[in-house]
C-alpha cells in the first residue's frame, strides 16, 4: 500500500541536509527504522499473555542510497528489509525521503512509498483499513523520528 508524510522543521534546507546525511552515516536512521519498524509490527499483532507471537517479522536491514542535493531538494531512497517466518528477506518498505525548502530557515521533511504488510503476521485476516492505518502510524513514527533528530541534533547525539 502507498504510504506518505511530512513534517515541517524549523531549519534551513543546507542545515537540514547536512545533519540527515550525519543521520545516516552514524546509524540513527537504522535505530530510528527498527523503532518504528516494531511499533508497527506490535500494532499488528495481537496481545497474547503467553508471550511472543512466534515466526514473527524483524527488521534486519535498512538500505540507504547517498543523499542526493540539487538547489532545490536534497533526497534519497530507502528499503527496510524484514525476515519473515521463511528466513527470506522481504521489502516492508521502499521509499523516497525528501527535503524541500519552505522558506528561507524552514524546510519540510517528506516520505513517500510502498509499505508492505509484515509476514508472519495475520495480515491477510486484518481489513485493509487496519492495515493502512498501522502503515501510516509506522511511517508518521519513523518521520517524526528523524525530524526530532534533525531539528533538536543536540539531543540526537549529534552536533
Amino acid at each position: 500500500m502507498f504510504v506518505g508524510d511530512q513534517v515541517s522543521l524549523d531549519v534551513s534546507l543546507t542545515a537540514a541536509g547536512a545533519r540527515l546525511a550525519s543521520l545516516v552515516r552514524s546509524g540513527l536512521l537504522d535505530r530510528a527504522s527498527a523503532q518504528a519498524y516494531g511499533d508497527g509490527i506490535t500494532g499488528l499483532t495481537p496481545a497474547d499473555p503467553l508471550g511472543p507471537v512466534p515466526g514473527l517479522s524483524r527488521l534486519v536491514r535498512v538500505h540507504v542510497q547517498d543523499l542526493e542535493a540539487s538547489g532545490d531538494s536534497a533526497r534519497f531512497a530507502l528499503r527496510w528489509e524484514v525476515i519473515g517466518p521463511g528466513c527470506e528477506p522481504f521489502p516492508a518498505l521502499d521509499g523516497d525521503i525528501t527535503l524541500t525548502p519552505a522558506g528561507e530557515h524552514a524546510t519540510t521533511l517528506t516520505l513517500i512509498g510502498a509499505y508492505r504488510p509484515p509476514p508472519g503476521t495475520a495480515s491477510a485476516a486484518l481489513d485493509r483499513e487496519v492495515l493502512h492505518r498501522a502503515a501510516m502510524a509506522t511511517i508518521r513514527g519513523f518521520l517524526h523520528r528523524i525530524a526530532e533528530s534533525i531539528a533538536y541534533p543536540a539531543g540526537a547525539g549529534q552536533q
